[in-house]
């Protein structure tokens, strides 16, 4: 790190702490590093008392990660060499904060954002800074920037402004205010009429700054690097005057450019409260125009309105740099800040139009731009609301983009009761009760058991429909589709039950196969898987069709009987997508839940398999 001299607050190596989550102007801070070709960004670290962490942001083109802290003493500790801390705390916690840092043997600058601190507490700061031989700057300020190595936080505004104030490289003027609006707009006054800042500080507008306009033209005085000061004063308070007497007795004796807003104070009738808390003149000798007298009677600058501002401090640098080639050198500092270019960020050039991004995800189903989303086009709060539009309405829009007649969403809503649950010996359910009296969360839980679900438990939809819809459209007998079955070494899907059979059917099935027969347009899918039952169950009575079967068979079924809202592709489209074997994993969904909650609520304890259930062949 470069040693400060006595006079200097910041230089090219200076490192801060932001306090507080202000991402937009730590953001601004490295956008003006990277601008000033600095090598290292000035802001070392955030805290943010509530979450720790890391923040990104960018530094030029290039991500970077700015480590974030909940306390002071912590941020300090890992960051060595920062000796700044730009204070964004609350009004209400900022003298906390401020009182901290200046404890803190690391930082040797506080910089207070916040407006409104009380006199009392401001006063304090002031002293207690003095005391311990720092720097505080504020409250009520926007900060202050060392031209072409260090910004605080928002000063300068734009990279536009920075740019076109010359704030990226380093003129020869000091300039100091306690209004952090108008430095802003001095820095390109002093830009068009001489070579720019060298340094500018806003001490802040409230009535006990940190430090004042005084300390700072002491340090300007002291700094060899700047020759002419410029000071921007306010109507109200006696700083002035200690600036007057520093003139007289030529401490300051480089050039001072004065000028103290509020003449037109004069022209009302009684006492004016201006924007600043400072700035209130009670008494003749606190009016600006009393100041401004004085100013120029000691010797400063003083021009007769802030409009000549300009004017005077063109006359001061062209005598200062006669004979010199100073619009050359000017010339020269703009060129080089052409060379640099700061990436705009992506999201203020999209909304102005200037660039298009491809996306990476597509969505048609769903949307939620607007002011409300949409289920396929639809609002959620229209489809939620209506009592005709029940849940298999709803996969409908969500799964095939369509909306589905009465019976269909009715339909699915009965597939999905009727395959919600099947007792606690299943696979999906024991996993899940098993997982449960682990101790595990209701995700883990309902995972555990959804993983079960395949060709041996649920999964059998997809492939019973299928099959037997491809056995039917090459146009195969029963006999022959079991008989291509066989020789294929393929159990048919959709066939068997261990408890079920054709003398003790499964009423499941019964009740699909009845809506199906009774809403459909025709069931030629079901009846050839009928055909197919009549032929396996000959052979062994509890090769049925069973749930899994007559749920795929009779879905093809249903989409058939809506030929306007189906195609034959998109049947065939469904089946390979796996929505059928979808109507089991949401419906058994419902069951493995319950089976959570049933365990939770009875508090089991932890599940070991019996061991008499166990063959120990070692």
């Amino acid at each position: 790190m470069t040693q400060k001299k006595p006079y200097e607050l910041f230089n090219k190596n200076t490192e801060a702490i932001v306090f507080g989550m202000q991402t937009k102007a730590v953001q601004r801070m490295l956008d003006f590093d990277f601008l000033v070709q600095r090598a290292k960004p000035s802001v070392a670290c955030i805290v943010n008392p509530t979450r720790g962490g890391s923040h990104k942001c960018f530094f030029g083109a290039e991500e970077i990660l700015l480590p974030v802290y909940k306390t002071i003493e912590e941020a300090t500790r890992k960051h060595k060499e920062a000796d700044v801390m730009i204070n964004f705390a609350s009004f209400r916690s900022a003298y906390n904060v401020t009182m901290e840092a200046l404890e803190n043997d690391k930082i040797e600058t506080v910089i207070v954002i916040a407006e409104g601190v009380p006199e009392r507490k401001a006063r304090i700061i002031a002293a207690r800074a003095r005391e311990l031989n720092k720097w505080v700057i504020g409250p009520a300020t926007v900060g202050g920037i060392l031209a072409g190595q260090f910004k605080i936080a928002n000063t300068g505004g734009t990279i536009d402004n920075i740019l076109s104030s010359k704030l990226n490289k380093q003129g020869s003027i000091g300039f100091v205010s306690k209004s952090g609006g108008m430095s802003n707009e001095m820095y390109n006054v002093i830009a068009r009429n001489a070579d720019g800042v060298y340094e500018g500080i806003a001490v802040g507008g409230d009535a006990y700054p940190g430090s004042t306009i005084y300390d700072h033209l002491m340090r300007y005085e002291a700094n060899p690097n700047i020759k002419t000061i410029v000071m921007l004063g306010e109507v109200g308070g006696r700083e002035e005057y200690k600036i007057v007497e520093a003139l007289k007795t030529k401490k300051i004796k480089k050039p001072l450019i004065a000028w103290v807003t509020g003449t037109c104070a004069r022209e009302f009738d009684s006492e004016v409260q201006f924007g600043h808390a400072g700035a209130k003149s009670g008494v003749e000798e606190e009016s600006a125009d009393a100041k401004n007298k004085a100013l120029k009677n000691a010797g400063a600058i003083v021009p007769n309105s802030f409009n000549d501002l300009g004017k005077k401090i063109n006359e001061v640098y062209k005598k200062l740099n006669k004979g010199k080639n100073a619009e050359d050198s000017r010339d020269a500092i703009n060129r080089v800040s052409t060379k640099i270019t700061i990436p705009e960020d992506y999201a203020k050039a999209k909304k102005e139009g200037k660039v298009r991004k491809p996306t990476d995800v597509v969505c048609s189903i769903s949307c939620d731009k607007g002011e409300e989303a949409t289920y396929f086009g639809q609002k959620i709060s229209k489809v939620a609301c209506d009592k005709q539009k029940g849940i298999g309405y709803t996969i409908g829009l969500l799964w095939f983009k369509k909306e589905l007649p009465r019976f269909a969403c009715e339909y699915i809503e009965i597939i999905l009761k009727t395959v919600a649950d099947h007792g606690p010996c299943v696979s999906g359910a024991h996993n899940a009760i098993v997982t449960a009296r682990a101790g595990k969360d209701l995700i883990s839980s309902l995972c555990s058991g959804l993983l079960t679900i395949g060709p041996r438990f649920g999964g059998a939809i997809d492939g019973a429909a299928f099959y037997f819809k491809d056995a039917f459209d090459r146009g195969l007998s029963p006999e022959e589709f079991i008989r291509d079955m066989k020789e294929k070494n393929i159990n048919i899907p959709g066939i068997g039950h261990k408890i079920k059979s054709i003398q003790n059917p499964d009423a499941r099935v019964v009740g699909l196969k009845k809506f199906a027969k009774k809403n459909f347009k025709s069931t030629d899918l079901l009846d050839y898987a009928l055909a197919v039952e009549q032929l396996t169950t000959a052979k062994k009575g509890n090769l049925i069709l069973n749930v899994d079967g007559c749920v795929g068979i009779t879905f093809i079924d249903m989409l058939n009987s809506m030929p306007k809202l189906f195609k034959k592709d998109e049947i065939e489209e469904i089946i390979k997508l796996g929505c059928l074997n979808g109507l089991f994993v949401f419906g058994r969904s419902i069951g493995i839940m319950g089976h959570f909650f049933d365990q939770k609520r009875m508090n089991q304890g932890l599940y070991r398999y019996p061991m008499d259930d166990v063959l120990y062949l070692s």
